[in-house]
């Protein structure tokens, strides 16, 4: 077992809000600029472009349908866009009937199914936050919840097969697992990993482990189903979600900023950053 990563990241990109969704895509990493709008693409050598400007601060994530069009989750306005050949975005569901609480991650799966996580009911009096959902936009534009009672619904990937949902609870301080029906649905819902941190943005590789990152523990850590942790990469900020990309997809990306609390995240410090390290398996499943 090896609980360090034995190099040190390496700075690939400075001067971010918060970085957030990052998603390997056409060659570029992709992701979230938090607090900004913008949705910005960063190649090998650390150059940004600005692809999508969006009418939201924050949550907002992306991720791609099997025919290349961008699906962006707008949180606190309660919609999933996409972007359409000629660059305008269009609503494809309004999720504000199932909750008036921000929806926070996507991930779609080899089918074209998207699972969007956050939303759930109003937090009691005291509480920012209240249990989380998943729902289900199905191609054809349906609609349905298929999973409630999440403390903090975060990161989610799903397996090469389209068989498996692993979901990052971050107030339960695990990873849950569900399966997936060939409708889309999804059952058995149980713990994949107990887990010593907070576990905000994941992926997958191509050994069966997943990445996680933690804020407050200020790393990213691979762990096998189960909860043995096999690497942790410690970094001098809060770690707010990985990516495994690059030319063979054996690079992991992180995306880090300073942490100043839920009130102070829509400000003009800029301390995100994004960092690579070379990771022992490649990313596999989506995203």
């Amino acid at each position: 077992m090896q609980t360090s990563s034995g190099t040190k990241a390496r700075l690939l990109t400075t001067g971010l809000a918060f970085g957030e969704s990052p998603r390997w895509h056409d060659g570029r990493l992709w992701l979230c600029n938090w607090g900004t709008g913008e949705i910005i693409a960063i190649d090998a050598h650390g150059k940004t472009e600005l692809m999508v400007t969006i009418p939201a601060t924050l949550p907002y994530s992306i991720d791609w349908l099997p025919d290349g069009r961008l699906l962006v989750v707008s949180g606190r306005e309660g919609l999933l866009l996409r972007q359409e050949a000629d660059g305008r975005l269009v609503t494809v569901a309004d999720l504000r009937g199932l909750s008036k609480s921000p929806w926070n991650e996507i991930v779609v799966d080899g089918r074209g199914n998207a699972y969007v996580n956050g939303g759930g009911p109003t937090p009691t009096a005291g509480q920012p936050f209240g249990p989380g959902t998943i729902v289900l936009i199905t191609p054809d534009g349906a609609i349905r919840q298929v999973a409630d009672n999440i403390a903090f619904a975060n990161g989610m990937a799903v397996t090469a097969d389209n068989r498996t949902l692993i979901l990052a609870e971050s107030h339960a301080n695990r990873l849950i697992a569900f399966d997936i029906a060939i409708d889309g649905a999804l059952s058995n819902r149980r713990v994949w990993a107990e887990l010593d941190g907070y576990p905000d943005g994941i992926c997958l590789d191509a050994e069966g482990a997943v990445w996680y990152a933690d804020v407050p523990n200020k790393h990213c850590v691979r762990v096998r189903e189960g909860g043995e942790v096999l690497r942790t990469v410690a970094v001098d900020r809060g770690c707010f979600a990985c990516m495994l990309g690059g030319a063979d997809r054996q690079t992991l990306f992180i995306a880090a900023a300073e942490w100043r609390g839920f009130e102070h995240m829509v400000s003009d410090i800029r301390t995100g950053q994004v960092l690579s390290v070379d990771a022992p398996a490649p990313g596999v499943g989506w995203p």
